[in-house]
């Protein structure tokens, strides 16, 4: 059987007829290797001739790559940033703001964290709000913000923790989740503050008092981390009991305030009794005072007075025991009528009765002026008849 083989063998390839005279299926021709190959060394032949000029276009090249990588160095610290340097993965340099160099990877390495930006990290709620707001909604976190109080009561406690970074050097080497560090770290001294307070402490008048305290000792355990970060400001938002006794914890709280009100009332109503009490003690006590201190006074002049009386009587007994006797008759019959009796008229040595007080009282009624007479009313006039 003769067949042609320049056209594809006996089952017809090339398109030609096999022994049967019909036409075989086509097949797919196998890539030639070598062509490729061959093809291949063409192209990087173009980028890489052989001989004297082709090794200088080599040189050329390197250097070119060489600079390329050293321009790849170049980096810039924006105003707000602080550049740290690493030089095989140990510190270098610190660079400030504008445009700097160091050696590019793999040999260097340069950080530039934002050292005046306040960053917030919140524990016990997640908000896309505003978290430096008071009161600010967002979806509770349980399992971080319960927490058992000093006198075995559980609180839940939201808070946010406001931090910066104070040491570049030490921000970038020492850490490697800042944020996750800083929540992790919050949480853990929340924890110990408050298992040290009492539930009533923690909720009213010792949330200040928490706040610092957990502000030192949560910037204790980052410095012991030598994390070179600096909290700024602890910020409680939401100190209250458990949702689930919330109820209760009002009613309770409502009950308190109505003790509370109860007794303010009586504890009014008794300072206001004490204190008209003490007025009036106060008061009987002054004028008992003054009692005294009058009888005291008077009793001081009597005793001066007699005093100087008897000094003047140790002097001049007659004149002084006459002067009293006359200022004592004066006082006892100042008032009274007094009749005169002339011894040494004859007879019987009686004068006539004469009323001293009768003629004075006399004398003074005619001293006065006499009330005018009334005019005679007009009589009526009478008319004579014609």
């Amino acid at each position: 059987m003769d067949w042609n083989t320049q056209r594809g063998g006996p089952w017809g390839g090339g398109g030609g007829q096999g022994p049967w005279g019909g036409g075989g299926p086509s097949r797919p021709k196998p890539p030639d290797i070598e062509e490729l190959l061959r093809k291949s060394q063409n192209r990087v032949k173009k980028f890489l001739p052989s001989g004297g000029g082709g090794a200088k276009r080599l040189a050329i090249l390197g250097v070119a790559a060489v600079l390329v990588w050293f321009a790849t160095g170049f980096y810039r610290v924006e105003p707000d940033e602080l550049g740290v340097e690493l030089l095989f993965g140990k510190f270098n340099e610190r660079t400030q703001p504008g445009l700097n160099w160091n050696f590019p990877a793999p040999i260097g390495q340069v950080f530039t964290p934002k050292v005046t930006r306040i960053n917030a990290v919140q524990i016990g709620l997640r908000t896309q709000a505003d978290v430096r707001a008071r009161g600010a909604s967002g979806r509770a976190v349980p399992e971080e913000s319960l927490m058992l109080t000093g006198d075995e009561n559980i609180i839940d406690i939201r808070f946010v923790t406001f931090w910066k970074i104070k040491d570049a050097q030490r921000f970038a080497l020492s850490i490697r989740n800042p944020e996750a560090t800083v929540k992790a770290a919050s949480e853990a001294a929340m924890r110990e503050i408050v298992g040290k307070s009492n539930f009533e402490f923690a909720r009213t008048q010792g949330r200040t008092q928490i706040q610092q305290d957990v502000r030192v000792l949560l910037q204790q355990i980052l410095d012991s981390y030598n994390a070179g970060i600096e909290i700024t400001d602890i910020n409680l938002q939401q100190v209250e009991p458990p949702g689930n006794v919330l109820d209760a914890f009002r009613d309770v709280q409502a009950a308190r305030a109505d003790k509370e009100r109860a007794i303010n009332e009586a504890t009014a109503y008794l300072n206001e009794v004490v204190q008209q009490a003490e007025g009036e003690s106060s008061r009987i006590g002054n004028e008992a005072e003054a009692y005294k201190q009058e009888k005291i006074a008077l009793a001081t002049g009597d005793t001066s007075r007699f005093l100087s009386v008897l000094e003047q009587y140790k002097r001049d007994k007659d004149v002084t025991r006459r002067r009293i006797y006359l200022e004592t008759m004066r006082g006892v019959m100042g008032n009274m009528e007094k009749v005169l009796i002339d011894k040494s008229a004859g007879g019987s040595g009686v004068v006539p009765y004469l009323p001293l007080p009768e003629l004075t009282s006399r004398n003074n009624n005619n001293r006065r002026p006499a009330a005018p007479t009334p005019a005679p009313a007009p009589q009526p006039q009478m008319g004579t008849k014609r």
